[in-house]
Parts: structure tokens; C-alpha cells; sequence
């Protein structure tokens, strides 16, 4: 059985999307990019952005009953590759051994043209008693 995960804010509902779905003991995130809580992406270039993307990926794995120590797999979208060493520095501040499976992409453009990163990620979800 699906369930779906809701965030507030949630900007993904006029788009038809869901924040994330749970399926079992697995949680699918949606992309997750550097917008703030007014849905505009946030100033201060890749560096705000990516801590931003990440602060979002969290809040939506919490509201499915999971966190950022439990995620399986992460695919990072850029739109410039050259800001790998930045998002390497995200990830050792956001997770933590063992590192979830990652794949890094670089792609022409996202949903917003001012957006440079977005995360999408499949994660576990504790059972009670763990």
C-alpha cells in the first residue's frame, strides 16, 4: 500500500507530485532543490542552495518517519559539475558512515532556471524496537 508524504509547506501539490511516498519499510523522496519556505530559490549561490536542498531533504524524510542516517540512495542533479567538490563537502556534513550509494549527475537545467542542485533519495524507515 502507498502512502503519501506531506510537508508544509508543500510546493509540490499543484505540480501533481508528492513530497515522497512509502512503500513498506521504504521511503522515495522527491527532488529536493535549494527553495526556501516561500518556494523561491534562495540567494547565496551553490553553497545556500545545497545546504538548502538538504535541509528539505530532511524535513520531507521526517515527515515519512525516517531521517538522513537511514537513506539507502541519493542521485544529486547539478546543472555544473564543477561544483563537485561542493556537494562532496555537503555530504560529509549532511551523512554520515556508512555514506548512502550516490550518483552525482550533471544536467542542463532544472524546474527553476535559478536552481543548481536537487536531491532525490530512497530511505529506510526505522521499525520500532531497532
Amino acid at each position: 500500500m502507498l502512502k503519501q508524504v506531506i510537508t508544509q509547506p508543500d510546493h509540490y501539490a499543484p505540480f501533481l507530485l508528492s513530497q515522497g511516498i512509502q512503500f513498506g519499510n521504504l521511503l522515495f523522496i522527491s527532488g529536493q532543490a535549494g527553495a526556501g519556505d516561500d518556494g523561491k530559490i534562495v540567494d547565496g549561490g551553490f553553497a545556500a542552495q545545497g545546504e538548502q536542498a538538504f535541509l528539505n531533504l530532511q524535513r520531507a524524510l521526517q515527515a515519512g518517519g525516517s531521517s538522513l542516517k537511514d537513506v539507502i540512495k541519493v542521485t544529486i542533479f547539478v546543472t555544473d559539475m564543477g561544483h563537485f567538490d561542493d556537494v562532496v563537502a555537503l555530504r560529509r556534513r549532511f551523512f554520515s558512515a556508512p555514506y548512502p550509494a550516490d550518483t552525482i549527475a550533471e544536467i542542463k537545467a532544472l524546474y527553476d532556471p535559478a536552481a543548481m542542485i536537487e536531491i532525490e533519495a530512497i530511505a529506510a524507515i526505522p521499525q520500532e524496537g531497532r
